[in-house]
Formats: structure tokens, C-alpha cells, sequence
């Protein structure tokens, strides 16, 4: 991963010394995922949200720039002047100056607001280091990081998963089934704008692989999620009139984008047994395409596919 930093400036705005040497730089909205977001899996990076009136801005800064040259470039430091990028502030919810992210893993892993002293500064990066060790090793077993990382996810546990995949990207950038993955925990812990983030950052040569498109699949149908009353409208529409199969697509459709996975499945193998072939197999289809969405990770897929099996070869 590769950081890019801005050259040839003497000082920045708030009056710090700005030693671009790649550890400490500026960084716009529209710089913001490639020199943080993607730049973090490996690496991480304190994101500073400040602005040139700003006072404590003016304390914290040198204290967060000395640290950060006493990191010898094992944590970056990013600057962002909330008068020039105000999108970006609003984005990540900042609500005072100076605010500061912690980004690791492409995700933000804590934050603080106000200034700190120079101790509470160090021992966050030594915490941070601690969690960039634990994930960057020299050389893993990809296979098999792959491997527990997908059990990981289809157990819930996302932390483990998603520092897993971390790993598998640090070594190999071009890994589909680790973006993929990547990708599904953040879906899965319904936070809808990291898992575009790192669909968004696949390589071009990665656009159409099969792995990413399912996991876009699945953010989409997340993303599509309805409120609780119109699910229940269409649960109402579905059971007063259980011969209505579109009725019971429609809901069946809305469970799956609502997280009630199983009860979707159910509800499309329903259509399947009273009309097979219904709108040229329309209920098998979705329901494949519930399969591609969830991932071979994910226990329902299985049991779905079981259930399917059972209907089809019956």
C-alpha cells in the first residue's frame, strides 16, 4: 500500500512545521480513500480534522507531528482542514475541533476529541502498533487465513475476521476473496459505508470477479433494507392471499434485504413447490441469487441449498 503526500510546502496553515516525508500529510475528501481508507489496511494512520482558527488545533498538532517522527513512519498522520472539506467532517461526525480518527484495517478503530497530552498520544500509537503487528507478520499461509477468516465471519465474530483479511491484503493486494470478505463484515455489522469504501478500492483487474460482485450483491440488498411498516405490509399482503406468489416474492425480497435470511429463504422455497416455473423460475433464481449475497460462509447457505436440493430432486 502506498502513501501520497503533498511536496514542497515550508509550513502549514495552523503554523506546524509540515514535514511531508510521506509519515505526515494533507489529505482532501476526494483524497480521502486511497490515502487513508485503502493506505490503513496495512498501516495506520491518525486522521487530524482541524481548522486554521482553532486554537487547541494549534497545541495538539506539534505534539501528534513529533510522535508520529518518533514512530519512524510505522503510523502515518493524515490532516484535515475542515474549512477546505467540510463533506468529509460531516461524514465521520465531527462535531468539534480537534478531533482525531485512528484508521486501521481500512476502518476507523477509535477517535478522541480535544487535546491530549504527549503520554495519551504515545500510548495510542504503541496500541496501534501492538494491532499492526498482530496483523502483518512476515509471511502467512494465505489458504488458510482465507479459510479461518470465512469461518470467522460465519460465527459473527467480525474483529477476527476482518483483521484476518487485513492480513491476506497486506501480503497480496490484488486478493479478491480477501476484499470480498473484507467487505461482507462490514456489511454484516450493518456499517454500509466502509463495505462501499472497500468495494470501491478493488483493483481494476478485480472489477468483475465473481467474489466482488456477490459482496455487491449483498451490500446492495442490505442497503435496500425496508422500514418496519412496509415489511409489515407486505407480510400482510402475502398472508392474506397465500395463492398470490408475487405477493410472497415481493416479502420474501424484503426479508432478505431485512436481515431475516432464513425466513426469506423459506418464503421463496414456498413458490417453488406450489409453482416451480413460475415468471420463468423467478423464486429459484432469487433464491440463488440470496446464496450469491450471503456467501458460502454464511450457515444458511447451506441449509438453503439443502432445502432447495430437497424441492428440485424430490
Amino acid at each position: 500500500m502506498m502513501l501520497f503526500g503533498n511536496k514542497g510546502k515550508a509550513a502549514n496553515a495552523n503554523g506546524a512545521a509540515d514535514t511531508d516525508n510521506g509519515d505526515i500529510f494533507d489529505v482532501t475528501t476526494m483524497e480521502f480513500e486511497d490515502k487513508v481508507m485503502r493506505a490503513s489496511v496495512a498501516t495506520p494512520i491518525l486522521v487530524d480534522f482541524w481548522a486554521p482558527w482553532c486554537g487547541p488545533c494549534k497545541q495538539l498538532m506539534p505534539v501528534l507531528e513529533a510522535e508520529i517522527k518518533a514512530a519512524g513512519g510505522k503510523v502515518k498522520l493524515a490532516k484535515v482542514n475542515i474549512d477546505e472539506n467540510p463533506e468529509l467532517a460531516q461524514a465521520l461526525r465531527v462535531q468539534s475541533v480537534p478531533t482525531v480518527f485512528a484508521f486501521f484495517g481500512g476502518q476507523p478503530v477509535t477517535a478522541f476529541a480535544g487535546v491530549r497530552p504527549a503520554s495519551e498520544i504515545k500510548s495510542l500509537i504503541a496500541q496501534l502498533l501492538k494491532m499492526a503487528q498482530g496483523a502483518q507478520p512476515d509471511a502467512i499461509d494465505v489458504p488458510a487465513t482465507l479459510a479461518a477468516a470465512q469461518a470467522a465471519l460465519g460465527e459473527g465474530r467480525m474483529e477476527e475476521a476482518q483483521e484476518m483479511y487485513a492480513m491476506v491484503l497486506a501480503q497480496d493486494e490484488n486478493n479478491a476473496a480477501a476484499f470480498a470478505g473484507l467487505a461482507r463484515t462490514y456489511i454484516a455489522a450493518g456499517a454500509f459505508e466502509q463495505a462501499q469504501f472497500v468495494l470501491d478500492d478493488v483493483p481494476e483487474a478485480l472489477k468483475n470477479d465473481a467474489q466482488i460482485a456477490a459482496a455487491r450483491t449483498a451490500l446492495e440488498m442490505a442497503q435496500n433494507a425496508p422500514g418496519a411498516g412496509e415489511l409489515g405490509r407486505l407480510a400482510a399482503a402475502a398472508q392474506a392471499n397465500p395463492a398470490d406468489l408475487q405477493a410472497r416474492f415481493d416479502y420474501g425480497v424484503a426479508l432478505f434485504a431485512a436481515g431475516q435470511k432464513a425466513e426469506a429463504i423459506d418464503e421463496m422455497i414456498a413458490i417453488i413447490v406450489k409453482n416451480r416455473t413460475w415468471e420463468e423460475e423467478k423464486a429459484r433464481k432469487e433464491l440463488l441469487r440470496f446464496f450469491d449475497a450471503m456467501g458460502p460462509a454464511d450457515p444458511e447457505t447451506a441449509a438453503g441449498r439443502r432445502k432447495l436440493s430437497a424441492v428440485l430432486f424430490s
